[in-house]
């Protein structure tokens, strides 16, 4: 499956998600296109709510899910994110 999602600037994003998505749903599958802002991740559709919240938590929502204040608050997340995929590398 494919979620397009906001807020993925470089690599410490791509390393975070990639991190983080294939702990939580046991997988090795993960790949995340920066430049397009996608998260590819070969599990069953039924995860796709589940995904999508892990997503959101670290800052990524899916595209156009969030406005406003809530908007704000994932671009901070993802910041953090993105510091720690960084430190990870």
């Amino acid at each position: 499956m494919e979620i397009i999602v906001e807020n993925i600037k470089c690599g410490g994003c791509a390393g975070t998600i990639t991190k983080k998505l294939n702990a939580a749903f046991d997988t090795d599958s993960v790949v995340v296109n920066v430049e397009q802002g996608s998260v590819s991740i070969d599990v069953n559709d039924s995860k796709h709510d589940e995904i999508v919240k892990t997503l959101l938590g670290l800052g990524y929502p899916e595209i156009n899910s969030v406005q406003g204040l809530n908007s704000a608050k994932a671009k901070a997340k993802s910041f953090v994110s993105c510091a720690i995929g960084k430190m990870d590398k």
